[in-house]
This record gives C-alpha cells, structure tokens and sequence, in this order.
C-alpha cells in the first residue's frame, strides 16, 4: 500500500519566476501538498504552498557555492538530506520538477535513473532508515573528503592536495560531487538502487533534448508514458534557452511549458525570468555542467 507524501522544495529567498511557479503549482493541482523552505521568504508563491522557514532544517552558516558557477547547490544538496532525515513522509523535489502525477512511495524510496550509468536527486525520497542516506550525511559532514566514485587519477590529485596540506574543497570538485554523484555511488554501494524507478518516470525528456520543450507542437507522448509521473525542466539551462531564444522571455503558447502554463494558469507576465538571476535563488542541480 502507498503512503501519501508532502513535497519539500527549498528556495533561498525573493521572487519566484513563472516556471518555479509553474512547477510548484503543478503538484498543488495533483493534490498534493507543497511545503516551500525559504531563508529571506518568497514573495510570489503559488496559492495552496505552504511555507517554512528552512534555518529549522538547516541553518544559513558556512553557506556553500560551487566555485565555478557560484550556484548554491552543495548548500541544496545538504538541505535535502537534512530535509529528508528530520521530515516525515516528505520527498525532495527541485524547483524545476513539474508532477505529472502525484508522488507516492510504499517504502520511502523514490528516486530514478537519469542515464544508463547515473542516477539524479531531482526528485529524491529516502526513508530516515536508509543506509544511503546515513551515507550522504556522514560524507558531507567534511568538506574536504575525498569522493571515492571519481577515477584513479582524480583520486590521486586530491590525495596529493591532501598530502601537501592543500585539501580540495567540495566547492572546487566536479559539480554534483554531493549531489547526483555521491546519491548514485551510496545507492549502488548500499543495493538501494534496486528501488530505483526508470528514467521514463522522472526524467524522461534527457538533458540533451531539453529544448524540444521549448517547440511549437511537439508531441511530449514520444518521450512520455503511462509511467511517467514527472517532468525536469533543468531550470537553470531552461531560464538560459527562454531568454536567448524568446525575446519577450515567454516560451511560446503552443510549445510544451507554454500549454502547461495555461493549463495551471500561471501568467508568465507577472512573474518573468530575470536575465541575471541572482545565484542566491537557484538551488535546482539537475543540469550538469
């Protein structure tokens, strides 16, 4: 038997665009409650999103950024597992994940494959009991350890580093190293990934062929099926496509995000993409560099 489960998402603060809203709302409209974690509040949440104050979960001391894109994702990697440990019946899901259908788990397990090698945090539901997720937090405890699942030659360059008295920070590692990454190398480790769901079910339009979201009349059913219950827009590359190709910042009306807005009545007008988005407020990791 499945268990009803809420959805945590984590936003560090300010105004929400059109397709946080969107995805947002898309769960509110499955029935399904929304529980949006904020440090400096959110000024524009979609109506049936409760909010929270994310410092109860973890709080904003030593906040961590990726060096090369200032995205604040290791900060959201770490708020998900800390989510996930003290949260009861809740999943994990980025800003950028629409629901297609409601989440539900029989054992709190919920996750997907996003290749034939990896598998994504996007969407991430891990029981308080979950080895994987005893895994996640002890390794993150550290800033500087060493990612055992990288090749030979990285580990060695970090061992060298850490021998000189120069660690590598996480913050200077590949990025995803806590995210999709360590969630991959714990779930395989621990035999967990056998609860695995397919890729068609969380991630079923791949990273490469994500702009065909942004085309007039495509047919979505060749990438979705029955099983499909979500749909991830890589936010932070997706906001990059609107912008570079619709001078007015709005997908057009008959392409996929454009029909989904209408259907859940978000005005794109109201809540535009912002052309330099502070990094502060994107917390979605999906997309890998």
């Amino acid at each position: 038997m499945k268990t009803e489960y809420q959805i945590g998402a984590l936003w560090i603060g300010g105004t929400l665009s059109y397709l946080e809203q969107l995805c947002l709302k898309s769960f509110v409209d499955a029935g399904q409650h929304v529980k949006l974690y904020t440090y400096d509040g959110v000024t524009n949440p979609p109506e049936g999103v409760e909010m929270a104050d994310a410092a109860e979960v973890l709080p904003l001391q030593g906040f961590l950024r990726h060096e090369r894109t200032g995205s604040p994702a290791l900060h959201s990697d770490l708020f998900r597992y800390h989510m996930l440990a003290k949260g009861d019946r809740i999943i994990w899901a980025d800003t950028d994940a629409y629901c297609v259908k409601p989440f539900t788990t029989p054992n709190g397990h919920f996750y997907a494959w996003e290749s034939a090698h990896g598998l994504n945090g996007g969407v991430l539901g891990l029981p308080p009991d979950s080895e994987t997720l005893a895994g996640l937090l002890e390794f993150t405890t550290d800033e500087f350890a060493l990612p055992l699942w990288y090749d030979a030659k990285y580990r060695d360059e970090c061992a060298a580093a850490l021998a000189a008295g120069n660690p590598i920070h996480a913050s200077e590692m590949p990025w995803g190293v806590w995210g999709p990454h360590a969630i991959s190398h714990f779930l395989k480790a621990t035999g967990e990934v056998r609860y695995a769901l397919p890729q068609v079910a969380l991630y079923p339009v791949p990273y490469k062929n994500r702009n065909l979201m942004l085309r007039p009349s495509w047919d979505e059913n060749t990438c979705l099926t029955e099983d499909t219950l979500s749909i991830h827009f890589y936010g932070r590359r997706m906001r990059a496509r609107i912008l570079g190709a619709e001078p007015s910042g709005i997908p057009r009306p008959n392409s996929l995000i454009g029909r989904l807005l209408k259907k859940h009545k978000i005005d794109p007008t109201a809540a535009p993409l912002r052309r330099h988005a502070p990094a502060d407020t994107n917390t979605d990791e999906a997309d890998d560099d």
